[in-house]
C-alpha cells in the first residue's frame, strides 16, 4: 500500500502538466458542430454531485454563489487507491484537473470515506474491467429496485467518456473519419495527454479529411503539453507518415534537448532523414536541408543499404545533378541490383550521351514495369541512331530486334531501318519501315524511310506507291527521288536522334505541337534568303561545313531547316556561331529551333545561351522549351514538376489550349479534382474536345462513387 501511496504522490505532482486544457479540436468547419456548439464543447462540464446523493438533495442545498473552491466527487480515486491501480489512478487525476484546474488531490486518496455501498463498489469494479454496457444494467437494476437511488455524478460521467472512447475508436478503426472528429468535439476531456491514443485517432481522421493543418495542431498540442517521452517519440513517427515535410519542421522545432546534449528524436532521426529525402526524390521542387541529406549519406557509407543509396541517386537526378546522383546509383546496384538501380542509371547514361552502356544495364529489368521498357526502348533508339554508325554485336542486335518486335514500339523499329540503310542492307530497311507502318500506319517518319529504301532498291513503282499515299500530308515524301544524289547521301543525316528520356519516340513525337508554333518555321530573314540564292548555296546535296563562311553555313543552316532536316541543320548553325554580331545571334536561334524540331531539349536550351537573342526570339525559345519540359514531365508522371514549367512559361506568354489541357490533366492525376474540373468546364465551352471528353469521364466517375 505504500508504494501506491508513492506513485500518488508523484502522480499529483505531475498531474497538471499531464493533462493541461485539453486540444481544442473545433475548428469553425466541423460538420454538425455549430458556433454554439464549438463553444460548449470547448467549456467541459463541471460535475458537483457526490457518491449517494440524489439529484432532490442537490437542489434543495442550492449552489453557493462564491464557494471556496469546486466540490468534486473524489470516490473514483479512492476505489483506484485502494485496488493500487496506479495507471487508472493517473488518468483519474488527469481527468479532474482538466475538469477542475482549481482542484487540488487530496494528500491521500485512502482518507476519502470509505463508500459502504456494495452495489455501488460493483459498479466501479465493472467499471474498472470496461464492462461498461454491465455498468449500465447494474444501474438500470438499482434504480428499478430503489427509484430513489441516482447513480453517482462521476460514475455516470466517466462512464459516458468511457463509450464515446469507445465508439471514437470503433470508427476510426473502420475508416469513419468524420465520426472520429465528431466525437471528439464532442467529447474534449478525452482530448488530452492522459490519452494519447485518442489524440493521435483525432489527428489521423484529420489528415484523411484535407484539414492537414488541424492534424498539424493536434500533434503540435502534444509536442508542446504532453511530457511522457515514449508518447513524443511516437508523436513524431506517425504525424510523419501523414504530413509533409514543411509541416515536420515545424513539429521537430518542438524537440528537447538532454542535460548530456543529446536530442529526445536521436532514435528516430535516422528513419526521418530516409523519409524526407524519400519525399524529396518524388518531388522535384522539394528543398530537403543538407543536414538530412548528409544523414543519409552516413547511413549509405555506415550500413551500407542499397535502399539509402537509391533514395539519393533519385533526389539528385530529380535535380538534373547526374554527377552526383550517378554513384549513388552505381553503389546500390553493386550492393543489390534492382530496377530502380539499373532505370537510374541507365537515365544518367543517355543523357551522357552512352545508349550502349544504357541498353546493356537495362536489358535484364526491362519487363519490371512499363516505365522500366520505356527507358529501354529509348536505349535501344538512341543506340541505333548514333552517328557515326556503331557496329554492334550480332547478340546484342538479336535481343533489340526481339524486344522490339515483342513491344511493336515503331521508334526503335525506324531506327533499325535506318541503321540497316547505313550498313546498306537496303532490302532490310524497307522490311523493318514496312513492318513499322503495320504497327502504326500514320508514322510518316517509316513511311519516308520505306520511300528511301525503294529508292536505293530502284524500285521506282514502290516509291510511287509510297508517294501516292503520302504526298499530300509530307512535302519531303512528295519529292523523293528529284535528285538522286540527295537520297544516297542524306541517309545518315534523316536519322532521327530520340529523346534520351524515360519516354520513347512516339511520346516526343505527341510533344511536337507544343512547340511546333517556333520550331517549325526557319524564321530565316530576307537578308540570309537574299545570300543563300546569290551564292548558289544548295542544301540538296551533301556540303563540307570545314572551311564554310559563317554566313554561308548560316544559309545553308535555314535551308536544311526548309526541307525538314534539323539535325544537319544543328551542325551548320554550329559553324555559323564562328561568326559575330547577328550572324551568331542568328545562328544560336536556329541550332536551338534545329533542336526543338528534333525533340533535343536540353540542346535546345544550350544552344539558346549561346549567344544574345534579342527579347523575342528568347521570349519565343524559352516558352518553346518549357512547354517541352512541362509535356515531358507529364509523360514521366511528374505532374508537380509540369505545372512548375507550366507556371514558368505562364509568365512569359499566354497558355494555348493544348496546354491548359495538359494542366487540367496534371491537376486531375494530383488529386486536386475541383481543380480540374473548373479548367475542363471553361475550355469546354470554347469547344475543345479533349476538355470535353475529359468533363464527361470526370463526371461519369463522380456520378459512380456517389
Amino acid at each position: 500500500m505504500k508504494s501506491i501511496l508513492m506513485a500518488f504522490v508523484l502522480v499529483s505532482a505531475g498531474a497538471a502538466s499531464l493533462a493541461g486544457q485539453p486540444f481544442s479540436i473545433s475548428d469553425g468547419q466541423m460538420p454538425g458542430l455549430d458556433a454554439g456548439d464549438a463553444a460548449n464543447a470547448k467549456q467541459p462540464r463541471r460535475l458537483v454531485a457526490q457518491a449517494g446523493k440524489g439529484a432532490d438533495a442537490d437542489a434543495g442545498q442550492g449552489v453557493d454563489a462564491t464557494p471556496a473552491g469546486p466540490v468534486v466527487d473524489e470516490s473514483a480515486l479512492r476505489y483506484f487507491a485502494a485496488r493500487g491501480d496506479t495507471a487508472r489512478l493517473n488518468a483519474e487525476i488527469a481527468r479532474l484537473r482538466t475538469l477542475y484546474p482549481t482542484w487540488t488531490p487530496p494528500e491521500n486518496p485512502l482518507a476519502v470515506p470509505v463508500n459502504e455501498d456494495r452495489q455501488l463498489e460493483a459498479m466501479w469494479a465493472l467499471y474498472s474491467q470496461s464492462r461498461y454496457a454491465d455498468v449500465r444494467a447494474a444501474i438500470a437494476e438499482r434504480r428499478k429496485q430503489d427509484p430513489q437511488w441516482t447513480p453517482p455524478a462521476d460514475l455516470v460521467e466517466r462512464l459516458d467518456v468511457a463509450e464515446k472512447r469507445a465508439a471514437l475508436v470503433a470508427a476510426s478503426n473502420g475508416g469513419r473519419n468524420e465520426e472520429v472528429v465528431r466525437i471528439g468535439a464532442e467529447t474534449p476531456s478525452l482530448l488530452t495527454c492522459s490519452d494519447a491514443d485518442v489524440l493521435w485517432r483525432v489527428a489521423e481522421a484529420f489528415a484523411r479529411t484535407d484539414r492537414l493543418q488541424r492534424a498539424k495542431d493536434a500533434y503540435l498540442y502534444m509536442l508542446n503539453n504532453c511530457t511522457d517521452a515514449p508518447v513524443r517519440i511516437a508523436t513524431v513517427q506517425k504525424a510523419s507518415v501523414l504530413l509533409g515535410y514543411a509541416d515536420m519542421q515545424d513539429l521537430l522545432a518542438r524537440e528537447h534537448a538532454g542535460t548530456d546534449g543529446s536530442q529526445e528524436f536521436d532514435a528516430i532521426r535516422n528513419d526521418l532523414a530516409r523519409r524526407f529525402v524519400g519525399e524529396g526524390a518524388e518531388d522535384p521542387a522539394l528543398t530537403v536541408a543538407p543536414a538530412y541529406l548528409k544523414t543519409v549519406e552516413k547511413l549509405v557509407a555506415g550500413e551500407g543499404l542499397a535502399s539509402d543509396a537509391l533514395l539519393l541517386g533519385w533526389y539528385h537526378l530529380r535535380r538534373d545533378e547526374n554527377a552526383v546522383a550517378e554513384p549513388f546509383f552505381r553503389k546500390a546496384r553493386a550492393i543489390e541490383d534492382s530496377a530502380s538501380a539499373s532505370q537510374g542509371l541507365a537515365l544518367i547514361l543517355l543523357a551522357r550521351k552512352m545508349p550502349a552502356e544504357a541498353e546493356d544495364v537495362m536489358y535484364p529489368w526491362r519487363t519490371s514495369s512499363d516505365q522500366a521498357m520505356q527507358t529501354y526502348l529509348a536505349a535501344t533508339a538512341n543506340l541505333l541512331a548514333l552517328d557515326p554508325v556503331p557496329v554492334l554485336d550480332t547478340n546484342v542486335l538479336g535481343r533489340i530486334a526481339a524486344v522490339t518486335l515483342e513491344q511493336k514500339n515503331p521508334e526503335t523499329g525506324e531506327q533499325f531501318g535506318w541503321y540497316a540503310l547505313a550498313m546498306d542492307q537496303p532490302r532490310t530497311a524497307e522490311q523493318w519501315f514496312a513492318q513499322v507502318l503495320s504497327w502504326k500506319a500514320d508514322y510518316e517518319p517509316a513511311a519516308y524511310g520505306l520511300g528511301v529504301a525503294r529508292l536505293r532498291l530502284d524500285d521506282m513503282a514502290g516509291l510511287a506507291a509510297v508517294k501516292q499515299a503520302w504526298g499530300k500530308r509530307s512535302e519531303r515524301i512528295a519529292r523523293l527521288g528529284e535528285s538522286r544524289g540527295e537520297e544516297d547521301a542524306s541517309v545518315l543525316p534523316r536519322r532521327k536522334l530520340p529523346v534520351a528520356s524515360v519516354e520513347t519516340q512516339e511520346r516526343a513525337e505527341e510533344r511536337r505541337p507544343a512547340v511546333e508554333e517556333v520550331a517549325a518555321r526557319p524564321q530565316r530573314s530576307k537578308r540570309t534568303a537574299r545570300r543563300a540564292e546569290g551564292t548558289g548555296t544548295s542544301c540538296r546535296t551533301s556540303r563540307d561545313l570545314h572551311g564554310l563562311a559563317p554566313g554561308s553555313a548560316l544559309a545553308l543552316g535555314w535551308c536544311l531547316m526548309e526541307i525538314n532536316r534539323p539535325l544537319e541543320a544543328a551542325q551548320a548553325f554550329e559553324a555559323a556561331l564562328a561568326g559575330e554580331g547577328q550572324t551568331r545571334s542568328d545562328a544560336a536561334y536556329g541550332q536551338s529551333l534545329a533542336y526543338l524540331r528534333a525533340g533535343l531539349t536540353s540542346d535546345a536550351a544550350v544552344a539558346a545561351s549561346k549567344a544574345k537573342l534579342d527579347g523575342r526570339r528568347g521570349g519565343e525559345l524559352q516558352a518553346a522549351i518549357l512547354a517541352d519540359r512541362a509535356v515531358s514531365s507529364f509523360r514521366a508522371s511528374r505532374y508537380r514538376e509540369a505545372l512548375v514549367f507550366l507556371d514558368q512559361r505562364r509568365q512569359i506568354v499566354n497558355e494555348p489550349t493544348d496546354l491548359m489541357v495538359l494542366r487540367a490533366y496534371a491537376y486531375k492525376n494530383l488529386g486536386l479534382r475541383a481543380d480540374a474540373m473548373r479548367l475542363f468546364e471553361a475550355l469546354g465551352e470554347t469547344g475543345q474536345q479533349d476538355a470535353i471528353r475529359a468533363l464527361a469521364e470526370m463526371r461519369t466517375e463522380r456520378d459512380r462513387r456517389q
